[in-house]
């Protein structure tokens, strides 16, 4: 994006398609809130392929309008947003839902030195008709609710479309994403890389269409909890993890000596062999949880972190490699007491409750083993230097 320019203050971008109806009432109010505020302010128009002439009408009323071919939300914001000349940038839709008129607060919060100012349409208020009630009651309470444990904020409403930026914060947010992720990964970046984040109070009113909206609440939804989990590798990978290998380690230790029960119901080899599933399963989870969030560093998805730096550098192929050996020698002396006991009868029929003891034991340590040496190979692919400068 345009280095910002000296004199102007705020760029209001706003993503069309289509908008014929609403887009002449929003460039209005908010060429009335920046000329009533005395803010030196644009108003851009980032036109996503209109046919209804919302790109005539943008351009009578002095906003400024930008064509972007790539087809999407993501991509119109970020073709607006990079066309934008203003020090601050508030993005809102051209629906008519959001009331511009509250431009001056988000402006006063980002001349406060706040990096992202968002609004709140729960404490501002939702107008009757605005939301649909799953959106209001089901889906953006979830969806705030789970961005606030992922990522450790106070934000109340992640999915407000009203909110504003600076232009700075957002080069150093360096965005990566293209569709309607790109409204989550913009509050989690700024998040995660510690700017400073507060909300103010908006409200959303119905909006003016005459069809219905691009936004799809089950498949929209779920790309943004998606998004969430695929950029919080501890909820979707490390906690579930360690969960499932604290409880299966637990049972396996406890059925180990000999079947127990608890009041009438009896726990015995096949309860054990399940134990041991949920610890492989709980291993591979958390070794997906440092590979993917290793990735998402790489990618520049996630800024580095001070701990797991140091523990990565602590965690070499070759100490990956003598632990999976170590996992894999004790699987083969589980088997071959197995075996030893089998050859003490013969070769022949056993109990399985007494050999399983010994076998499933030995085949977690075998394949733990092994998935250990395999995952300490994959990290140190992933850790090869692949700069593509020829010096």
């Amino acid at each position: 994006m345009p280095a910002p320019s000296p004199t102007l203050e705020l760029t209001v971008v706003m993503p069309c398609l289509n908008e014929a109806r609403t887009i002449a009432g929003c460039i209005r109010e908010a060429a009335d809130a920046i000329k009533s505020a005395g803010i030196q302010g644009e108003v851009v128009i980032a036109d996503n392929g209109s046919t209804d002439g919302s790109q005539a009408i943008a351009m009578k009323l002095g906003a400024r309008v930008v064509p972007v071919v790539e087809k999407g939300y993501g991509h119109a914001l970020r073709g607006g947003i990079a066309a934008a000349n203003g020090r601050f940038i508030i993005m809102g839709d051209a629906d008519g839902s959001y009331d511009f008129s509250h431009l001056p607060r988000f402006v006063a919060e980002l001349r406060a030195g706040y990096d992202l100012v968002m609004g709140n349409r729960f404490l501002g208020g939702v107008q009757p008709g605005a939301m649909p009630w799953k959106n209001r009651y089901l889906g953006n309470p979830a969806l705030s609710f789970l961005g606030r444990l992922f990522f450790s904020t106070e934000i109340g409403d992640f999915h407000c479309g009203l909110r504003g930026f600076s232009a700075e914060a957002y080069r150093r947010m360096n965005l990566r994403t293209t569709g309607m992720e790109f409204a989550s990964e913009l509050v989690i970046k700024a998040v995660v890389l510690g700017l400073k984040v507060t909300e103010v109070a908006t409200v959303l009113r119905p909006d003016g269409r005459d069809r219905p909206p691009h936004l799809r609440p089950w498949r929209d939804g779920w790309r943004h909890l998606r998004f969430m989990l695929l950029f919080s590798p501890r909820w979707l990978f490390l906690y579930p993890g360690l969960l499932l290998m604290a409880g299966g380690l637990a049972a396996t230790f406890a059925l180990l000596p000999g079947p127990f029960a608890i009041g009438r119901v009896h726990f015995d080899v096949h309860t054990l062999l399940f134990a041991t599933l949920a610890v492989l399963i709980g291993f591979q989870a958390v070794s997906f949880a440092v590979l993917s969030k290793f990735f998402a560093i790489r990618a520049g998805l996630r800024p580095s972190e001070a701990k797991f730096d140091t523990w990565l550098r602590q965690t070499t192929l070759e100490s990956g490699l003598a632990s999976g050996a170590v996992l894999f020698a004790a699987g083969l002396l589980l088997w071959a007491s197995a075996l030893w006991i089998w050859g003490e009868h013969g070769f022949g029929p056993l109990q399985p409750a007494q050999t399983l003891r010994w076998v499933i034991p030995g085949a977690l340590c075998l394949t733990l083993g092994c998935q250990l040496v395999l995952t300490s190979f994959f990290l140190g692919v992933l850790r090869l230097d692949t700069r593509t400068d020829s010096a």
